[in-house]
């Protein structure tokens, strides 16, 4: 997505994902024969893809401006102010030990910013950061969404009407903005938008079957990953402060790990197994 909306412009990225993820959806949606959602549900549909939608925009606009591995770093007060969501919203206990592990790995991003807050930040990269700090509350509040619709609809249901959402809101804008993409950058649509509905899908598995607080801290762990493609994909190095902040998320993560209870999987609703 980085590339993409380099490359063809943010709102035409974030545009033809969400055609080709919507059409993806459909297909699958009428393979696996899914039933219509009931109307409770279609609303918690509307909106989480609403949510996510405004997420999204922000969250991309940001890392058009910044490092992807610094992006994520600053996203992660997300997690924390979503696991405090959780026992407002969804009545979940809050441990000790899951508070522990997220303030971990708050204490690794706090390592990783220190190295990029030695330097100067232009006023680009202060508007990106600030972008990615509105796109994590409007993230906090998707992962409750996600949680409660997990709850009552299947993952493949869930990734199709997010992306039918996102696109009926990126749609609004298509007369002004809209434009065919180059034939070069039809292969990275294709593969944003897989990538999207697979996650997606793979997410809603999880928050079924599972406690938020049990699942927020190995959400640090996507920092690895930033770091690993933003080095490959944009030649963007990683740093002493880097590494050494990400060893302390990987410790949260290994502690989130350690106190998941195995009567959590019993807790899961209708939603099959097999189907992510």
């Amino acid at each position: 997505m980085k590339g993409l909306s380099l490359s063809i412009g943010l709102y035409n990225a974030l545009l033809w994902r969400a055609i080709t993820g919507t059409i993806l959806g459909l297909a699958l949606m009428l393979l696996t024969r899914q039933r219509w959602p009931a109307r409770a549900v279609l609303r918690l549909h509307l909106l989480r893809g609403t949510v996510v939608a405004a997420m999204a925009s922000l969250f991309f606009w940001a890392i058009m401006r910044l490092p992807l591995a610094e992006a994520i770093a600053l996203s992660f007060i997300a997690p924390l102010i979503a696991l405090y969501l959780a026992a407002l919203l969804l009545k979940e206990r809050v441990g000790r030990q899951a508070i522990g592990a997220s303030l971990l790995g708050l204490v690794g991003v706090g390592v990783i910013l220190s190295g990029r807050l030695r330097g100067d930040y232009d006023a680009n990269a202060l508007l990106g950061a600030l972008a990615v700090l509105g796109s994590a509350v409007l993230f906090a509040w998707n992962l409750i969404l996600q949680r409660q619709q997990a709850q009552r609809a299947s993952p493949i249901e869930v990734a199709f009407f997010q992306h039918l959402v996102m696109l009926g809101v990126f749609g609004f804008g298509a007369p002004f903005w809209a434009m065919l993409p180059p034939a070069g950058a039809v292969p990275l649509v294709l593969l944003a938008a897989t990538l999207a509905f697979t996650s997606l899908a793979a997410l809603a598995w999880a928050y079924a079957r599972a406690e938020a607080q049990r699942l927020i801290p190995v959400e640090y762990s996507a920092f690895i990953w930033a770091a690993i493609i933003g080095w490959l994909a944009f030649e963007e190095k990683v740093t002493p402060t880097t590494i050494a902040g990400t060893l302390l998320i990987v410790a949260a993560c290994l502690i989130a790990a350690r106190t998941k209870r195995a009567d959590v999987f019993d807790q899961a609703p209708h939603v099959e197994a097999g189907t992510a």
